[in-house]
C-alpha cells in the first residue's frame, strides 16, 4: 500500500473564511475527509497536516523519507518564498506533487511564480479543493504504472 503525506501551509487552517472569492467555502477539515474517502477508495494511506511554521513544513518533509512513499504539498505562501522547502523536497526520493487551489498563473504577480515547483514532480492548481483528489488518482495511477 503507497504511503502519502499530505501536506498544507500557512493560512489553510482559514480555508472556508478566508477570502472565498479565491479559495471556496471549502474548509481544511472537509478536504480532509475527501482525501480520507479518496485513499480509501484508491487503496492508499495517508497522513493530513497543516503548519503555519515553515521549519515544521521542513521537519515533515525530512521525516516521509521513512515514513511515506508519496507527498502532496500546497505549500500556500511558501511556495513563492521557501527554499528551504524546496532544499527538503530534493532530499525527498518518491513524488511530489505540489497543489493549489486557486490557478496561481492567473493571480497577481505576487502568487504566480512558485519555487517549490522546481522541485516538484508535477503541479495541479486552479482545481480548488478537488486539486488534492486528482493528486491522490495521479499517485494510484503512479502505483498501477511502476
Amino acid at each position: 500500500m503507497k504511503r502519502v503525506m499530505i501536506l498544507n501551509g500557512p493560512n489553510l487552517n482559514l480555508l472556508g473564511v478566508r477570502e472565498p472569492h479565491i479559495y471556496g467555502t471549502t474548509t481544511l477539515e472537509e478536504i480532509k475527509g475527501n482525501c480520507e474517502r479518496e485513499a480509501a477508495a484508491l487503496g492508499l494511506t495517508i497522513t493530513f497536516h497543516q503548519s503555519n511554521h515553515e521549519g515544521e513544513l521542513v521537519d515533515l518533509i525530512q521525516s516521509a523519507r521513512e515514513s511515506a512513499d508519496a507527498i502532496i504539498i500546497n505549500p500556500a505562501g511558501y511556495s513563492f518564498t521557501s527554499i528551504a522547502i524546496v532544499d527538503a523536497i530534493k532530499a525527498f526520493e518518491g513524488p511530489v506533487i505540489e497543489v493549489h487551489i486557486s490557478n496561481i498563473h492567473a493571480r497577481d504577480e505576487l502568487h504566480r511564480h512558485s519555487k517549490i515547483s522546481h522541485a516538484a514532480t508535477s503541479v495541479i492548481c486552479g482545481l480548488g479543493p478537488y486539486g488534492y483528489q486528482a493528486a491522490l488518482r495521479a499517485l494510484g495511477q503512479m502505483k498501477k504504472e511502476a
